[in-house]
């Protein structure tokens, strides 16, 4: 009797979602199919603390099938090094996480900021399936995004949320020192800044999204005026990248898209140059919160075919 050689198991990687409240990871195969996760809240104290954190989320989850693992992190990577410059909402500046994690964990890594492995994962497995250029958006606490050309991610900044959409408008936020930029204009802080401008101090962005479904006049205006800058952006977007389309993501893009997907594909329409105009699509995420999580394994994946 012959015997039949078996098959090893096909390699998984962990891909790690890291926000400022919880460190989501998660068991990823090539599929973009989660087979397992782990999550446990993000100390804020100090790097050490998070670092600690990061390396128990991945203890929580390895095992032999494991072949690499990818991050994501809120944050601004340099390109060329992968080295996290600062990361937002969280105690890591000009730190390692590469050097750290191959040295701790024995495999190929890689980190990238949140909104591109969100970016990336909807452009294989989501929304973007199928398109060889998208631009990704994703309205939360503030406005990320990431860029897919020709079916790679682009690996620089992709600041999308911080282009100026209106000269001398509001203050940014964060580490940012700018005005007027998408961010302040059109996520989920500054639908809560609206909210308490017409509402009072306890009013929040639910609220208006409630007024407004209610057809609240004041509260329709102001989602009007977010759907103008959002439109602004995405015409601009457009006409830099010629994306086959735009996919709207984050916990308040999700929330609002009902209100603003419609006027603001129409308001990016009136920006984009011809012939994209007439055939411009805007559309909704389609991973919602698996995104980060799925596209940290891509993420890791890419690199695992890298060092092969």
């Amino acid at each position: 009797m012959v015997a039949r050689a078996v098959a090893a198991p096909a390699p998984l990687a962990i891909g790690l979602d890291v926000g400022g409240t919880k460190i989501a990871s998660g068991l990823v195969d090539r599929e973009g199919n989660v087979v397992a996760r782990h999550e446990v809240p993000t100390p804020t104290g100090s790097e050490q603390e998070v670092v600690e954190a990061l390396d128990a989320a991945v203890t929580a989850l390895i095992d032999g099938r494991v072949a690499a693992l990818g991050y994501g992190i809120p944050a601004n990577i340099d390109r060329r090094t992968r080295r996290i410059l600062r990361a937002t909402n969280l105690p890591l500046d000009d730190f390692d996480l590469v050097k750290h994690a191959a040295q701790a964990f024995g495999l190929p890594v890689g980190v990238e900021n949140d909104a591109n492995v969100a970016a990336l994962a909807e452009s294989r497995l989501g929304a973007g399936r199928g398109a060889s250029t998208m631009v990704m958006l994703t309205l939360g606490t503030g406005v990320g995004g990431g860029i897919v050309f020709d079916g790679r991610l682009y690996r620089g900044w992709a600041e999308i949320g911080h282009v100026v959409v209106l000269a001398g408008g509001p203050s940014c936020q964060g580490h940012c020192h700018g005005h007027g930029h998408l961010e302040a204009l059109a996520s989920g802080t500054a639908a809560d800044r609206i909210a308490r401008e017409l509402y009072g101090p306890d009013a929040d962005a639910h609220f208006l999204l409630a007024r407004a479904r209610e057809g609240d006049a004041a509260a329709l205006e102001r989602f009007t005026e977010m759907s103008g800058y959002l439109g602004a952006a995405i015409g601009s977007f457009v006409n830099l990248f010629d994306p086959d389309l735009v996919v709207v993501g984050g916990g308040f893009g999700e929330a609002a898209a009902d209100l603003l997907l419609a006027p603001v594909q129409e308001a990016a329409r009136r920006e984009a140059l011809g012939p994209v105009d007439e055939t411009l699509r805007v559309a909704p995420a389609e991973l919602g919160n698996e995104a980060g999580l799925v596209g940290a394994g891509l993420v890791a994946f890419e690199v695992l075919d890298e060092a092969s």
